[in-house]
């Protein structure tokens, strides 16, 4: 028994994140669970104690130990809204913004999304599946453990399921935890934007094509789609969403990024998983999201990128009761970051988290945006050996660094994903 047990010892810092399996609200999100008297034992895939060295050596002899050289020790980061599945890079759109032209113009000029699309369908699987890989390995080097990767580049039929094969492949083969998210209303694809008839065939062509063959063939989790002004409303969002339930799929938004239209007041009443973006959400929109069971999962690095001043409420939500998650929104547009450590950096100092606030928001709280939160995010017994090794020491350097790589080795599920070239026994 002792030859599958792994120690985790001498860390400045065990963070350990312990509590309730389910999103964290208003105080609890300031407890990160912070110990420093402790190491952690791993059996197989799961932690099976975190407790003084000394016991878990009693306990268990002749394991394995990895030496932490007083680093933090945290929970496996989440990174619970990603786009990572594309192929070219889109700089170019960078500097028309620089010139005065903003995101939905860009978007009707033929680029945004749609240029993506263009690119993606251009590509076969295995170009996809390399890049992909690529990408994915890249966010765990910053300490990333469990991913969500959406779909939407595609916005056909065949484009899409080609695309959502990419992701379940690169599950099956990486060691991080790879979540798949169906996202075909992402855009109307341009070839279906003559006329009114011609979008709702599109809109048809996501509920009674796409949604049926990704719920057989169980090829995503979630379904997502992008509520917004200029995009699906909040009437052919909530259609769009009804199907995806119907074919037994777990529920996402886009909500409120650009504009307040209504998307968290609609992720309440259809229940999903997480409301995203948000940077626009009206005073009914937290109402309706602190009376639901819905995580508010912001994406600061997006607003950056794009050079706005509109921020999500943070402080807001989280006064209001709303469980607050942070991801990266990695994408080739508007998000081009696989760090997810800056975005901690960005809710600290833009959004005014508390460092205790954005750990959680980044660990059980993105966990729960992925309906995880019981048996992911946590360093305690019983929950998934995913852990991350940074290089500091106290846990309050991580977002302090910022666009710094502190992150020094990753595990998921017990299984190694990143090492730095800094040595560990």
């Amino acid at each position: 028994m002792s030859t599958s047990v792994t120690i985790f010892t001498n860390a400045s810092q065990v963070v350990t994140c312990a509590g309730p399996g389910r999103p964290r609200r208003g105080a609890e999100m300031h407890d990160a669970g912070v110990r420093t008297d402790v190491a952690v034992a791993v059996t197989g895939d799961n932690i099976s104690a975190v407790e003084r060295l000394s016991d878990l050596r009693d306990r268990y002899p002749g394991a394995r130990e990895i030496d932490c050289q007083r680093g933090v020790l945290t929970p496996g980061l989440v990174d619970s809204h990603t786009h990572a599945i594309f192929g070219r890079p889109r700089y170019e759109e960078q500097e028309l913004r620089a010139t005065g032209h903003d995101y939905m113009e860009i978007a009707k000029r033929g680029g945004g999304i749609h240029s993506s699309v263009r690119d993606l369908r251009a590509r076969d699987a295995s170009d996809l599946e390399y890049l992909g890989a690529s990408r994915l390995r890249r966010l765990a080097s910053f300490g990333i453990t469990t991913v969500e990767v959406k779909s939407g580049y595609g916005l056909s039929v065949a484009d899409e399921i080609k695309t959502l094969r990419v992701i379940q492949r690169l599950a099956a083969t990486l060691p991080m935890r790879v979540v798949p998210t169906f996202l075909g209303a992402h855009e109307i694809p341009l070839d279906h934007r003559e006329s009114a008839g011609s979008r709702r065939a599109y809109i048809e062509l996501v509920t009674n094509e796409m949604l049926p063959v990704v719920g057989r063939e169980k090829l995503a989790e979630f379904a997502d789609v992008f509520c917004e002004t200029g995009v699906y409303t909040v009437e052919e969002s909530r259609a769009i969403l009804a199907a995806a339930r119907k074919n037994g799929l777990r529920l996402k938004l886009h909500a409120d990024e650009l504009t307040s239209c209504g998307g968290a007041e609609l992720a309440a009443e259809v229940g999903a998983t997480s409301a995203d973006h948000l940077a626009a959400i009206s005073r009914a929109g937290i109402a309706a999201l602190a009376a639901a069971k819905t995580v508010a999962t912001l994406l600061p690095g997006t607003m950056l990128f794009l050079g706005k001043s509109t921020l999500a409420p943070a402080r807001s939500l989280i006064e209001s009761g709303v469980p607050v998650a942070l991801a990266t929104d990695f994408n080739p547009g508007t998000s081009p970051t696989p760090n997810l450590p800056l975005v901690m950096t960005l809710a600290v100092s833009q959004l005014r988290l508390s460092a205790a606030e954005a750990i959680i928001a980044t660990t059980v709280n993105g966990a729960a945006a992925l309906a995880l939160a019981d048996r992911v995010g946590q360093i305690e017994p019983g929950y998934s050996a995913d852990l991350a090794l940074f290089d500091a020491e106290d846990f309050r350097e991580i977002p302090y660094w910022y666009g710094d790589r502190r992150c020094r080795a990753t595990w998921a599920r017990g299984k190694a994903c990143y090492q730095s070239d800094l040595p560990l026994s």
